[in-house]
């Protein structure tokens, strides 16, 4: 249900680590799931640099405003221009298309869930 290759947040972020020291930042299934029809996505300039858990960004749906937590101290090296003009790609593709942010690790991923911790938090919080 959820990829294995990835890393995730009790809020729901995900966090794809890569070979060369960046990830790639989004949010996952449940989460786009809860928001409903994501219809703008506000994410940070290119060079902005965050702590683990802080703020980058907010996803805005027909329901809610919902804050973007990052996973993982880093700096933004991109962002998903695409989201701009196609914030459903988020609800269509949580894993791919609608990636937020690529990052350059500052910092360790410690307090990250693997993927089945992840699917127990969310059946946990689906009962």
């Amino acid at each position: 249900m959820f990829p294995a290759d990835l890393k995730y947040t009790k809020d729901h972020e995900w966090l794809k680590p890569a070979a060369d020291g960046t990830a790639l930042v989004g949010i996952t299934s449940y989460a786009q799931d809860a928001l409903g029809d994501v219809v703008f996505v506000d994410l940070p300039e290119v060079g902005a640099t965050f702590g683990q858990g802080e703020e980058f960004g907010t996803v805005e749906s027909v329901k809610t405003v919902s804050e973007l937590n990052l996973p993982a101290a880093g700096e933004v090296l991109e962002v998903n221009e695409t989201l701009a003009d196609h914030p459903e790609a988020v609800n269509e593709d949580p894993f791919g298309r609608g990636w937020m942010v690529k990052i350059k690790l500052t910092g360790d991923l410690a307090g990250l869930l693997d993927a089945p911790a992840y699917e127990a938090l969310v059946s946990a919080e689906s009962h």
